[in-house]
């Protein structure tokens, strides 16, 4: 290359990603070389290039695109790399080995399908032992484990699926990592549905197809995170139902995950939301109170083996577990960060010191309702799928709950009109004047309606 190129994409990254980003992520990037349509780079450090690879690899592929190279893949080889999950000649597309291995294992002799098997890299802290377990993911806890232990199960593919930062992605490695320890004679793929995505247009681009279809066809577990991404990418769509019937017939292990549930992605076709669902679909709800206090208790305990002797006052995990209730990867970066403080300073962490240091996060995770929380708590309440709740059915019992949801969604969250809309089916924004009009008149007149919006505003604000 071509370094002059790399120097181009550089400034044109620079506005894309702003000047903090930039300067954190990609400055450190130290280019390589582009062979056989594969862009490598150097990062400093296993946990920058992770993060680049998550965050930023397809930015930069495109405008390496865009500045006339031909680019289908970014990689980012780091100092001492770990050994890796996997056979021969494997190799990790859009993604580094973490210190970890990638989770990616082959047995037997390697083929030119095989030398090719993609996988996303695993991460050591995400095992079966490190989840903290409470009744909003009790069911996909034990789903999971189940699934692990690498026998044939009675559902087939399961489905888990929640909100960011509520467990599902630890729950995917968690299965990896024990399938790796407990049945090393399975061939097991975990990967991203856009890893899965890159690769299918790879295949077509370099009429690797069949190449494609044997490689995805002869494992035993599959594993895709994030089946969302592949919604409305018409092609893949048709791979990838392809790809889960023929695994389906050979009763090999299927396991999903996304952001919600297969009737509710908008723009995934149908008979695969439909196969989706003919197994085990698993909601990983909220998290509640109970939960992230033990998920915090947790990480006090692993904390003190890297902070010994910091003192921590009693009522500060109370106080984060009930202010802190959306992410718990914000919950557990705020505890990282509290510790941290608490022992750069040399002080107890006490109530003070963690209002002080934790501020920022503080403000942020006050009043976070989300329009999908609201849709799944009226559901809940009203006894009703949320595919009904955004669906076009009039029905009363349906359409008065629909109503109380825009209601609360125009209260609580800052989402105009249009916005809360869309997210209703893609409703104009006058019916969602319409809703908030009626209700504004019910609750009024009808004590029941005034009660269930009481209880419910209760529930969201909890």
């Amino acid at each position: 290359m071509e370094n002059d190129t790399w120097g181009r994409v550089q400034q044109d990254l620079l506005k894309a990603v702003g000047k903090n980003n930039y300067a954190n992520w990609i400055e450190p990037l130290e280019f390589d070389s582009v062979e056989d349509g594969v862009a490598r780079f150097h990062a400093p450090t296993s946990f920058i290039g992770n993060w680049v690879s998550r965050n930023f690899a397809d930015q930069i592929q495109n405008h390496l695109i865009r500045a006339g190279l031909s680019v289908a893949d970014v990689r980012f080889d780091v100092p001492d790399r770990a050994s890796r999950w996997a056979g021969p000649q494997a190799a990790v597309t859009n993604a580094v080995p973490s210190e970890s291995a990638p989770a990616v294992r082959t047995s037997g002799a390697a083929t030119s399908a095989t030398g090719d098997l993609p996988g996303a890299p695993l991460d050591k802290r995400f095992t079966f032992d490190s989840f903290v377990v409470g009744k909003p993911n009790e069911l996909a806890h034990a789903a999971a484990r189940r699934v692990a232990e690498g026998g044939s199960v009675s559902f087939n593919p399961l489905f888990l699926y929640g909100g960011v930062g509520l467990g599902k992605t630890h729950l995917m490695h968690a299965i990896a990592w024990q399938l790796q320890t407990d049945r090393s004679d399975l061939r097991v793929v975990y990967l991203s549905a856009e890893q899965f995505m890159y690769r299918f247009v790879r295949a077509l681009r370099e009429n690797g197809t069949m190449q494609f279809k044997e490689l995805f066809r002869s494992v035993d577990v599959l594993m895709v995170d994030d089946v969302q991404f592949i919604a409305g990418k018409e092609s893949t769509q048709e791979e990838f139902f392809h790809t889960f019937n023929a695994l389906v017939d050979q009763n090999k292990q299927i396991i999903i995950s996304a952001d919600r549930a297969p009737g509710e992605i908008k723009k995934l076709e149908e008979r695969i939301a439909s196969r989706l669902q003919s197994g085990l679909v698993v909601d990983l709800h909220p998290t509640d109170y109970e939960l992230r206090l033990g998920i915090l208790q947790h990480k006090v305990d692993q904390y003190r083996e890297s902070y010994p002797g910091l003192q921590i006052q009693d009522g500060v995990l109370e106080f984060l577990a009930h202010r802190i209730s959306t992410n718990v990867r914000v919950l557990e970066g705020a505890l990282t960060k509290l510790f941290a403080f608490g022992s750069l300073v040399g002080r107890e962490i006490t109530m003070d010191l963690t209002q002080d240091c934790l501020a920022d996060v503080l403000r942020a995770s006050d009043r976070k309702v989300t329009v999908e929380e609201i849709q799944r708590k009226v559901s809940e309440h009203y006894n009703m799928r949320m595919s009904d709740m955004i669906g076009p059915k009039r029905h009363r019992t349906i359409a008065r709950p629909r109503q109380m949801a825009m209601y609360l969604s125009k209260q609580l969250t800052s989402r105009s009109l249009p916005e809360i809309g869309r997210r209703f089916g893609g409703r104009d924004h006058t019916t969602v004047m319409h809703a908030v009009r009626r209700i504004e008149e019910l609750k009024a007149v009808d004590n029941q309606i005034a009660e269930d919006l009481e209880l419910l505003r209760r529930m969201l604000e909890a």
